[in-house]
């Protein structure tokens, strides 16, 4: 296949799949597919067969999580939770969603007479700021100083307990069991007072349970003390923990030159297709490859964009690389091709999805017109 592409392994998301169905069964949890991390609508036939629905970040997500999630399992939710919406977003969303979480009383009671006018079943939330996180970076910490993302306990309006029906909060990015732990206890602390009468609270996302080492049976047991507690429902929306190490990018060598060390520019880039390898940071790993001076031969990957920064990062082989060689950079199915961009008017990568009974399927291929019709 030409490169570069993404190639997602139905297999391993399975797997995935499967582990999050265990923490559902086990704890009563309802687990939700945060569409903002793993939106590959081509496995939504299988992914629905396991998660209860999805939670979208506006109108467009919800839209697809309405007909793309709902239409292989008509008993999934959709959620929809935005910072703040316009008045003809929400009367969109109102249509096709189970569940609208506001970010602020005063959205909440801006709206929430339009809502129920167009939809008197939706459930509706407030999201909560519980003022903890530890998150590692902060343009990923929902609850840093200034937050934009959710209601402090300070800013909380006991008026909107007459019209909602739970609670939400989302303070973690790619954390374990004990980070939750940390932020319940705060979030309780504050809140518990407005529990009674509720029927759901929701946890939000960032848990890493598919990473090797979670403590999956700690979070069992976290949510099931919960439940039993307050007498509430409880959910669960990873995006990044389903579609963790469930495929690639593959890219190919253009050229290797030197200028000090050796440098190969490849067919792919960090800034447009890996953008959280340059916004978090981390390197990705790249299949075969080494650390600088393990391996005899290293090089310095750079990005086919003008931008100077467009670098993935240092890494050694056995043997010299040359133009035609592939380079898999593993894991690169989540916040990948559901941030990436058509910066210097570079190719998309294809979307390829390895099927459970072995076949390749090319889903999607990008081309010229993508890149013309998303601008004027």
């Amino acid at each position: 296949m030409k490169t570069p592409y993404y190639l997602c392994e139905e297999e391993l998301l399975e797997k995935n799949l499967k582990l999050l169905d265990h923490v559902q069964k086990e704890s009563g949890a309802k687990i939700i597919l945060a569409l903002k991390g793993f939106a590959m609508h081509s496995t939504f036939p299988l992914v629905s067969k396991y998660l209860k629905g999805c939670t979208s970040s506006g109108l467009h997500e919800a839209r697809l999580a309405y007909e793309e999630f709902k239409k292989h399992n008509d008993k999934a939710e959709v959620h929809t939770y935005s910072p703040a919406y316009s008045e003809d977003d929400i009367k969109e969303i109102a249509k096709i969603s189970d569940h609208i979480v506001f970010n602020s009383p005063s959205q909440l009671f801006k709206y929430v007479d339009v809502v129920k006018s167009i939809n008197p079943n939706v459930h509706l939330s407030i999201r909560i700021n519980p003022e903890v996180s530890a998150s590692p970076k902060d343009i990923y910490n929902p609850c840093g100083i200034y937050s934009r993302l959710g209601t402090t306990l300070k800013n909380f309006d006991d008026g909107v307990l007459e019209h909602i029906d739970g609670l939400n909060f989302h303070a973690l990015c790619e954390q374990h069991v004990d980070a939750l732990e940390e932020v319940l206890e705060s979030f309780e602390s504050k809140f518990s007072k407005y529990f009674t009468n509720l029927k759901f609270i929701n946890f939000g996302g960032g848990h890493h349970i598919t990473k090797k080492g979670y403590d999956v049976q700690k979070l069992i047991q976290i949510i099931k003390s919960f439940r039993e507690k307050y007498d509430v429902e409880v959910y669960l929306e990873p995006g990044e923990a389903v579609g963790w190490e469930v495929g690639y990018l593959v890219s190919s060598v253009l050229d290797t030159f030197n200028n000090g060390m050796d440098v190969a520019i490849l067919d792919t880039s960090a800034e447009a297709h890996m953008p959280d390898t340059l916004a978090m940071p981390y390197r990705a790993e790249v299949r075969g490859a080494g650390e600088v001076g393990e391996k005899k031969y290293t090089y310095r990957f750079g990005g086919n964009t003008c931008l100077a920064g467009d670098i993935m990062g240092d890494y050694s082989f056995d043997e010299p690389l040359k133009s035609g060689d592939k380079v898999i950079f593993e894991d690169q199915i989540h916040y990948t091709f559901v941030k990436n961009t058509t910066f210097n008017g570079i190719k998309l990568p294809s979307l390829v999805v390895k099927r459970l009974d072995g076949t390749i399927d090319v889903v999607r291929e990008f081309g010229y017109e993508d890149y013309r019709d998303r601008l004027s």
